[in-house]
C-alpha cells in the first residue's frame, strides 16, 4: 500500500548538465529495488557531439521513440519551438504512457517545458499525473526559466542539477525513509 504522503522533486539546472542521466540512475535503482516506476525519460540523439533530436523512453517498458528533432530552416512543424519540432503521434503515445502511469511507486516526468506549461501541448497528461500523487516518489525535470509555474505542485524540494555524475540516490530523495517495497 503506497503512503498517502508522496515525495515530489523538481530537478532543474542548465541544458546539458545532466539532469536525463540522473533519472537514468534514479530509474535503474528503484528498478532493482522491484519498484513500480512509471514515466518517461528523454535522452538526447548526438552526431558528431551535437544534439540533434530527442527520444521518449517508457520507463515500465523500455520502449523508444523519436520525440523531437532540432529546428532546421523553416520549420512547418505543428508542434514546435524555437530550437525543436515535436512528433505529434510520439506526444499522443507519450500521454498514454502518463494517463496509465499512475499509481506507481517512482514516477519519472523527463521533462516539462513551455509547451505543457505555456502553451498547454506536449505532455499534457504528465501534468495529471504529477498532480495525482498516486507515486511514493515523483521527479520532474524543469528548466530554471519555468520554476516559478512549479507553485501548482506545493509542496515539492527543488533541486539544482550542476553535473551528471552528482550523487543523488532514492535514500536521499526520500530523506529516511525506508527503501524496500511497499
Amino acid at each position: 500500500m503506497r503512503s498517502p504522503v508522496s515525495r515530489l522533486w523538481i530537478l532543474t539546472g542548465s541544458i546539458g548538465v545532466g539532469k536525463t542521466a540522473i533519472c537514468q540512475r534514479l530509474v535503474a535503482e528503484a528498478q532493482g529495488r522491484g519498484w513500480d516506476v512509471a514515466g518517461i525519460f528523454s535522452p538526447g540523439v548526438y552526431q558528431g557531439g551535437q544534439k540533434v533530436a530527442i527520444d521518449a523512453v517508457d520507463v515500465r517498458s523500455n520502449e523508444r521513440r523519436r520525440l523531437a528533432w532540432r529546428v532546421t530552416g523553416e520549420n512547418s512543424a505543428v508542434i514546435h519551438t524555437q530550437e525543436w519540432r515535436f512528433d505529434p503521434e510520439t506526444l499522443c503515445w507519450g500521454n498514454t504512457v502518463f494517463e496509465t502511469a499512475v499509481p506507481c511507486d517512482f514516477l519519472v516526468v523527463d521533462e516539462i517545458g513551455p509547451l505543457e506549461l505555456e502553451r498547454k501541448q506536449g505532455w499534457i497528461s504528465a501534468l495529471s499525473a504529477i498532480a495525482s500523487r498516486a507515486y511514493r516518489l515523483g521527479v520532474v525535470v524543469l528548466r530554471p526559466s519555468l520554476l516559478a509555474l512549479a507553485v501548482r505542485w506545493s509542496p515539492a524540494h527543488v533541486l539544482a542539477i550542476r553535473h551528471p555524475d552528482q550523487p543523488l540516490t532514492l535514500a536521499d530523495l526520500l530523506g529516511g525513509e525506508p527503501l524496500g517495497v511497499r
